[in-house]
C-alpha cells in the first residue's frame, strides 16, 4: 500500500503494529502480525506516544497507556488526486480505533476516479453503508456525487459530519443517517429507491440501534442481495471491503457473483488489502472487491 504522507506503518510483529498518524506514533494490536517478528529494535517501539491493550475479558474494549502527552483529538489531512483534500479528526477510543482504517486510503482515489470518469448529466447517487467516520463519503462527495452516509452508531455519524466541516465540505449533498444498514436498505427497497453505486465496509460483529446484532457470516450475503436490487439497471460501480478472518477473496467473489453480478455485469476484481512499511514488508488488512476493475 502507498504511504499517503500522514500515515505510516513503521513496523509490525508479535501480534502488534507500530504506526504513525500525523505527528503521533501509536502501538496497537494486530492479529495479522501474530506470526511475524518486528524488524526494529525495542527502543524504536518505546517511541510510541501511547499503547493500546485489549481487555482479557472482552475483545471489544481495552485501555490506552499514555507515554507522552497525547491530545484528546488531532486533525490529519489526506490528499486525493484531482479532488479537494479531506481532513479527518483522530482520537483514541476504548475499542482501539482512531477514526481511520488506514487500508481504506487506497480506495478513496479509486472512488473519486470512478465518479469523475462517468459522464452523465445528473450527479451519481451513492450509498455508503457502515460508513464510519466518512473517509469514503467525503471522497465521493468531493468528486461530485450525492451521497447517503449510513452508520448504526449515532456518535460516529456525528464524528463523520464533523470531518465534513473540517474538510470544508459540509455544504455538499450528503445525507447523514444513523440506522442499521439492513433496515435502511430494506426501507429503500420498499420505497422503490435506487442507487448508481454502493460502498460498504461491514464489521465482523456489530451492535445497531434497538439491540440489533450484525454477524458478517450470517448477514452479509442477504444484504448483498438487497444491494443488488438497489443497483438494478443502473449500477456504475461497487466497492466491498471486509476485515473478517473467515472471509477470503474466493468467498467474497462467490457472494458477489450470486448477489451483485447480474445487476452490474462482469465479475468484480477481488484483492487482499495490505499495509506496507517503508522497507516493503506487508501486513494483511482484509479483502476488497471492486467493480469495474
Amino acid at each position: 500500500m502507498q504511504n499517503f504522507g500522514e500515515y505510516e506503518l513503521i513496523d509490525f510483529g508479535n501480534g502488534r503494529k507500530l504506526e504513525r498518524f500525523g505527528p503521533w506514533i501509536l502501538d496497537r494490536p494486530s492479529p495479522a502480525a501474530g506470526q511475524a517478528a518486528p524488524t526494529l529494535p525495542a527502543d524504536s517501539w518505546k517511541e510510541a506516544a501511547a499503547r493500546y491493550v485489549r481487555n482479557r475479558t472482552s475483545s471489544e474494549s481495552g485501555k490506552w497507556t499514555l507515554h507522552q502527552s497525547l491530545p484528546a483529538a488531532w486533525n490529519v489531512p489526506f490528499a486525493i488526486p484531482k479532488v479537494p483534500p479531506i481532513t479527518l479528526q483522530l482520537k483514541t477510543t476504548e475499542f482501539g480505533h482512531l477514526g481511520l482504517f488506514p487500508e481504506q486510503q487506497t480506495n478513496w482515489p479509486w472512488i473519486a476516479q470512478q465518479i469523475r470518469s462517468i459522464n452523465q448529466l445528473a450527479p451519481l447517487k451513492i450509498l455508503n453503508l457502515f460508513a464510519y467516520t466518512g473517509g469514503s463519503t467525503l471522497a465521493a462527495a468531493a468528486a461530485g456525487a450525492h451521497v447517503v452516509h449510513v452508520d448504526a452508531a449515532k456518535n460516529v455519524v456525528q464524528w463523520a459530519r464533523h470531518n465534513a466541516q473540517l474538510s470544508g465540505l459540509e455544504h455538499l449533498p450528503i445525507r447523514w443517517i444513523a440506522e442499521d444498514a439492513r433496515k435502511f436498505v430494506q426501507r429503500e427497497l420498499n420505497r422503490g429507491n435506487q442507487y448508481d453505486a454502493i460502498i460498504l465496509d461491514p464489521p465482523t460483529y456489530g451492535h445497531g440501534p434497538r439491540g440489533t446484532v450484525w454477524q458478517v457470516q450470517r448477514d452479509l450475503f442477504p444484504l448483498l442481495k438487497d444491494c443488488g436490487q438497489l443497483l438494478k439497471d443502473r449500477c456504475r460501480f461497487f466497492l466491498l471491503t471486509c476485515h473478517s478472518p473467515g472471509i477470503s477473496t474466493s468467498d467474497m467473489s462467490a457472494m458477489i457473483s450470486d448477489a451483485i453480478v447480474g445487476h452490474c455485469g462482469s465479475p468484480p476484481r477481488t484483492m487482499r488489502l495490505q499495509l506496507t512499511t517503508l522497507d516493503q514488508r506487508r501486513l494483511d488488512a482484509g479483502v476488497a472487491a471492486r467493480w469495474p476493475y
